[in-house]
């Protein structure tokens, strides 16, 4: 059975060219970039190569690039790194209630650490209001950590307008975005963003995984994360993972050069695959923002039945998908995120997050469109709250 692959918000396939870059530096070009041989001299240009193409991606300074294993070491590293260095100016954390885990989970050990975390809240379709953030402020906050979209529902923040008005209250705290999901999906400008720090990931852009980069702005005041040798200019200890900084570069670099025909194709096939379900099947509704969203975001809940029983169904006719519930991972509780956004816990349960990518065709998104409507009315026809709703 041929696999439709919907789940690009999880993980990417690697392309092909980025494989062909990556295969020389496992055998021939294998040599350790902080040497001064051949072998050596030959890996610090690669490594700087591909640092040059992540910057130029985000139009940074390339020397504001920082090799790390993912996005989950960045957001660690940003959020454990700042609180570090600048403990003495403050202990408050302002971050949001939807961030991903690795922000969340990082900041309530922070919280164990003696520092204070204020989580704003967000509204309807996942969006932080600025002036929330700016009535959180006290004179002991040093960081504000807000995503720059979110995974689950696609939401894109106002990054631009939040950290303006943060730094018009006050310049010096630092602010951190975690851009796992935009990267390499809209543009994305640090510049424009006016952000200090920024979480990057190679296996979300058709990457390798176990390599990701945190930009960090000139001057930020940060501690190191992993101490031991002075690669990464003495920030990041660790001989790096030249074949996957190498993956990630070309990523990159392919990822700017498509950014705007696949931006534009991801749309439209997203677009249609809302409203094909929308239209097609009742007692559902959109999550996220329905405009200030990622191109290839689809979050859908649907009343009466479960994510995982329509997911388990969808693989059976090969659809890969995931669930806004987080039954998958053990945990019987909902997504965090669809009850930020206020939805109740029965049917946070019942949602399916379709994420598209460069491989999909409108042809996949008919056959979901077929096939995913008889499902539903399969697993409705099985639950009697259902049945107690069509009940006069």
């Amino acid at each position: 059975m041929k696999q439709i692959y919907m789940d690009n918000a999880g993980t990417t396939q690697m392309r092909q060219e980025v494989l062909d870059e990556m295969i020389p530096y496992f055998i021939d070009k294998f040599g350790n970039p902080s040497t001064i041989y051949y072998y050596g001299r030959e890996a610090k240009a690669a490594l700087e190569d591909s640092r040059e193409k992540i910057a130029q991606l985000i139009n940074a300074d390339p020397m504001e690039i920082f090799f790390t294993s993912g996005g989950t070491e960045s957001n660690n590293w940003a959020l454990r790194g700042v609180t570090a260095a600048n403990k003495k100016k403050g202990n408050h954390i302002i971050t949001s209630s939807i961030e991903h885990h690795a922000v969340l989970h990082t900041c309530e050990d922070l919280e164990r650490q003696g520092f204070r975390v204020t989580y704003i809240p967000v509204d309807k379709d996942g969006l932080v209001d600025a002036n929330h953030v700016i009535n959180a402020i006290t004179e002991n906050t040093i960081l504000v950590s807000i995503m720059h979209a979110n995974n689950e529902i696609g939401t894109i923040q106002p990054i631009e307008e939040i950290v303006k008005l943060v730094k018009q209250k006050n310049p010096k705290i630092l602010f951190h975005t975690d851009a796992v999901q935009t990267v390499g999906k809209i543009p994305v400008d640090v510049k424009d963003l006016g952000v200090d720090l920024l979480s990057m990931s190679g296996h979300k852009i058709y990457g390798p995984k176990g390599v990701g980069a945190l930009y960090i702005k000139k001057g930020t005041r940060i501690a190191p994360f992993i101490t031991g040798g002075a690669q990464e200019r003495n920030r990041r200890a660790g001989t790096e993972n030249i074949p996957g900084i190498v993956g990630f570069g070309k990523a990159a670099e392919l990822a700017k050069e498509e950014l705007k025909q696949q931006h534009d194709k991801l749309i439209n096939l997203r677009d249609k695959l809302i409203k094909g379900i929308l239209d097609k099947v009742p007692y559902t509704r959109l999550n996220g923002h329905p405009s200030l969203r990622l191109p290839n975001n689809v979050n859908i809940s649907f009343e009466f039945i479960e994510g995982e029983a329509m997911l388990l169904n969808l693989d059976m006719k090969g659809i890969c998908a995931s669930s806004g519930s987080a039954c998958t991972s053990g945990s019987l509780e909902p997504s965090h995120v669809l009850l930020g956004i206020g939805l109740p816990h029965e049917i946070a349960h019942g949602s399916l997050r379709l994420t598209l990518g460069r491989n999909n065709s409108e042809e996949e998104v008919d056959y979901v469109l077929e096939v995913l409507p008889n499902i539903v009315g399969r697993l409705r026809e099985m639950s009697p709250i259902f049945e107690e709703r069509k009940e006069p």
